[in-house]
């Protein structure tokens, strides 16, 4: 009777972020090698995006996501210049419900040096380079996912179904002390 009206865990928890590196709102003094995400459930590595882009909203060159668990890093293909970065994720839940989110910080390495390009050669031989080439970046949609209306439905209902359970129970017991 006691695990009748007792609540159950909620089988509509969602994914959420639990710890990051760097953290959120960081001040670094150093680059970081890339970006580690733990989350509260493991990772689905066919549904899991990690994306990193400067101040300019420029994508930043990494490695797909490596997941172990509920564990997902990507690793930066080159050094970081000094800014402010913002790290995008989009992770897939458990119950199947997507969850994103995305946090910002900041590298003000005082030992970064700004690379110097070379001055194009003007020999008459040469002759000019392509321009570069890139992908299109990963559109991530950096506002949290809230299922705040299916999540509270799904709460009424279960509360409405204890009630009646609750209420059955009441009624048989005084019934049976009638007897």
């Amino acid at each position: 009777m006691v695990a009748v009206l007792l609540p159950g865990a909620p089988a509509f928890a969602h994914n959420a972020l639990t710890e990051a590196t760097p953290a959120k709102n960081a001040e670094l003094k150093k680059a970081p090698d890339g970006v580690t995400l733990k989350f509260l459930q493991k990772l689905n590595p066919d549904y899991t995006v990690i994306s990193v882009s400067d101040a300019d909203k420029q994508k930043v060159a990494t490695s797909d996501p490596k997941i172990d668990g509920a564990t997902g890093s990507v690793t930066f293909d080159e050094l970081l210049a000094n800014g402010v970065y913002t790290v995008a994720y989009q992770v897939v839940s458990t119950d199947g419900h997507t969850v994103k989110g995305s946090y910002k910080f900041t590298l003000d390495d005082p030992s970064y040096v700004a690379p110097t390009s070379a001055a194009p050669s003007l020999s008459p031989s040469a002759e000019p380079a392509a321009p570069p080439v890139s992908a299109a970046p990963a559109v991530i949609d950096a506002e949290p996912a809230s299922d705040s209306g299916s999540s509270s439905a799904l709460a009424w209902i279960a509360g409405i179904a204890v009630l009646v359970f609750a209420g059955l129970a009441g009624f048989l017991f005084v019934r049976r002390r009638k007897a």
